[in-house]
């Protein structure tokens, strides 16, 4: 009895395995497409499309992003969602601006490929280091990062924040 079901239970994962591999297969041929195939023995359906709703099939229902230029109009970027490497973080306000400063200056020299940012938002001066779409990256720089500097390394840390996407950089298909 025991046997019968760890087959059973085999049986039924091969065949939800195969109807994965048909559904990939249906999806690649098109909706409209294999509606309008002949199958022996199911029938036959026609579907007559409107010439508007093939110019809006495949089309991304996302809106159109902003695009952003530096200062001197060089770089074009996008606005993302992304992360940060948070450098300094502090509230005194006697030495925490010019401490962030300092250490921004040292990364620019060090790592001058990563853009730095000194904000306030008071009470704290903060220093953020580069502009990662996903966090694997930002960890990998981060390890680099505390290496270059261990005397404050072990304060760094990874932050969500809004960062700059080249527009020439690949986004997936999306723009």
């Amino acid at each position: 009895m025991n046997y019968l079901f760890h087959y059973t239970v085999i049986l039924l994962i091969w065949l939800f395995s195969l109807n994965g591999v048909f559904a990939q297969s249906s999806q690649k041929k098109g909706i409209l497409n294999e509606l309008n195939s002949a199958v022996p023995g199911r029938g036959h359906v026609f579907v007559y499309e409107d010439e508007h709703i093939g110019h809006v099939l495949g089309r991304s229902m996302l809106p159109p992003r902003t695009v952003y230029s530096n200062a001197d109009g060089s770089t074009q970027y996008y606005r993302v969602r992304g992360f940060k490497i948070q450098a300094f973080s502090g509230n005194d306000q006697r030495t925490s601006k010019n401490e962030a400063h300092r250490k921004q200056q040292l990364i620019n020299n060090s790592h001058p490929e990563h853009e730095t940012v000194v904000l306030f938002e008071s009470p704290f001066w903060r220093l953020r280091v580069g502009n990662f779409q996903t966090r694997e990256e930002a960890e990998e720089i981060l390890k680099e990062m505390v290496k270059s500097f261990p005397s404050f390394g072990k304060e760094m840390y990874i932050v969500v924040d809004e960062v700059k996407i080249p527009v020439n950089q690949n986004q997936g298909g999306e723009n």
